[in-house]
This record gives C-alpha cells, structure tokens and sequence, in this order.
C-alpha cells in the first residue's frame, strides 16, 4: 500500500492511499467515519461501484487510521485530517474532485472542501454528527477514554484506546509516536481536541463558522438523516443544508432506523463491521447528481 508524507500546519504525517481505476478519469475521494479504514465493509464496495461508472476513486487511511501515521498536530483532529486529505489530493495532482464522505468523514469533508475549495469539484455529505448528545458521544469516544487512560497509566496505557486500536496494530510509527508522547501534553491535546465538539448556537459542526459554510459554492448534496438517529441528526443535516442554500438535499436510500440497526448489529459482533453496508446504495444518487 503506498504512503506519502503530506505537509500540514506544524509538520507532516504519512498517509496510506489507494487509487483506483484509470488515470484521468474523474476523480472521486472516500472517506469514512470513525477511525476507521479504507478498507472498512462497505466503503471499498462503494469505491468499486464509483470505478466501474469510469471515475478515478481515492481511498485512504486518515491520520490516527489504519496504516497511516499518528499525528496530534492541529486545532482539531477533523481539521488536521481535513489538511491532510487537500494535501493528498493535490500530491497526487487529481485535480478538482468529487469529495464525499459519512459520518466523520462528512465532517473531514465539509471541513476540507472549506479550506481548500478550488480542490473540490462536487461535494457530497451523509451521516452529518451533530447536537449536544452525537457530539457528546465524539468527544467521549475520540479524546476522553485515550486521555483518561494516559492520567491514569501514561502512555503504556493509552496503548489500550479503543479508537486507536486499529491504528496501533497497522502502524509502527503509531504505535511508536503515542508511546513515546509526554503524558500532560497528550491529556492537553486530548482536552483541545475534545472542546472542538462542544456545541455552537452559530453552527451545526465542529470547526465550520458561517464563512467556512459560505466558502462551500460547489455543488452540494446533503443526504437528510433519519429521525431516530441522535448520532447524525436530522436536524444537523438540515441546518447544514440551509447554510448552503444552493445544495441539494435527498432522503437516502434505506430506512429511517438505519444507523440504529447497523450500530446493533456492529455491537452484536455477529457480522463483523456493518456500520458502513449500506454506502454503496448511494453510488447511483450520487453520480445523478456529478453528472454520470
């Protein structure tokens, strides 16, 4: 699997990649939610489908994922993610692309197209986290149990994270840059990284301000999240798609309980990972609205 070293704000991480289909075709970059990998179910079926319709797809492990670096630089990790994934598109000079992303990785996208705006063609959003419980939950699971752990065992400890466990077994240098990191300084990026998802009168996600939402003039299609879901909530994905009045919104194609019973079946454990199965259902929607 290749990796590059992409240049950030404070230094550079590596990232792990895979494009797929033929140089020159318009390109396409999947990102998923968690931490989790590009190699996710669900995620690469997706990429699979987008390649067969003639489109160029990047796939890729975030920083903090799979086989990619750890790296504690940045206001928030969304955002130090987010630079990375405009840095990787333009590394690999894909041109203006089709940026895409569920659940986190709707964040990292919305955050990227943001900061780097000419780099993205079309711009396509579902499982948008959002309102205090769902935001909650992501400071809780991204930075509270990994600082807690590191206050009370060090760096040994933090070996333990459930959020970096994928991570820390993929990457050498993961594992190697957060036990060797100073205990204080993790716990007060850890707490840093943990405010960025305290809820804002002014804004629907973390790290985007109304100009960051008013920066977003391509394309955009916001998937409408279901009722029963408090972790992307429908009220996030409309609020996001009346800060940007030319988007489009769509109901998506599954049932309103659809991350609740997903999430069952993932805690279940008796399928493996299910979170992300239903993902390439939105492959035809998504190219209706890129054009084909």
């Amino acid at each position: 699997m290749p990796k590059i070293q992409i240049g950030i704000t404070g230094g550079e991480t590596g990232v792990a990649y895979e494009l797929m289909g033929k140089e020159g075709d318009p390109a396409i970059a999947l990102t998923p939610g968690g931490r989790f990998t590009m190699d996710v179910p669900g995620l690469r079926e997706m990429a699979e489908a987008f390649v067969k319709a003639g489109k160029r797809v990047l796939i890729y492990d975030r920083p903090n994922c799979g086989l990619s670096d750890a790296c504690l630089l940045g206001d928030s990790e969304s955002e130090m993610q987010a630079e990375a994934l405009t840095g990787l598109i333009r590394a690999l000079d894909l041109g203006p692309t089709v940026i895409a992303g569920g659940s986190g990785g709707s964040r990292v996208s919305l955050l990227a197209a943001a900061r780097d705006p000419d780099i993205c063609s079309h711009l396509a959003l579902w499982w948008i986290s959002g309102d205090p419980i769902g935001l909650m939950q992501l400071a809780s699971y991204y930075c509270g149990e990994a600082g807690t752990l590191a206050s009370t065992g060090g760096m040994e400890a933090v070996m333990k994270s459930t959020s970096w466990a994928e991570n820390f077994a993929k990457s050498e240098q993961a594992r190697e840059y957060i036990r060797n990191y100073d205990p204080g300084r993790f716990i007060g990026i850890m707490q840093k990284w943990a405010a960025a998802y305290v809820p804002s009168p002014i804004t629907p996600v973390p790290g985007m301000t109304p100009r960051d939402f008013a920066r977003l003039t391509m394309p955009t299609l916001v998937f409408r999240s279901g009722r029963s879901d408090l972790s992307h909530t429908r009220a996030t994905s409309e609020w996001v798609h009346r800060l940007v009045p030319h988007s489009l919104m769509l109901d998506p194609p599954w049932e309103d309980n659809e991350w609740n019973y997903r999430s069952g079946q993932t805690m279940a454990g008796t399928e493996g990972h299910t979170l992300f199965r239903s993902w390439p259902k939105l492959v035809p929607l998504i190219l209706d609205f890129i054009g084909g």
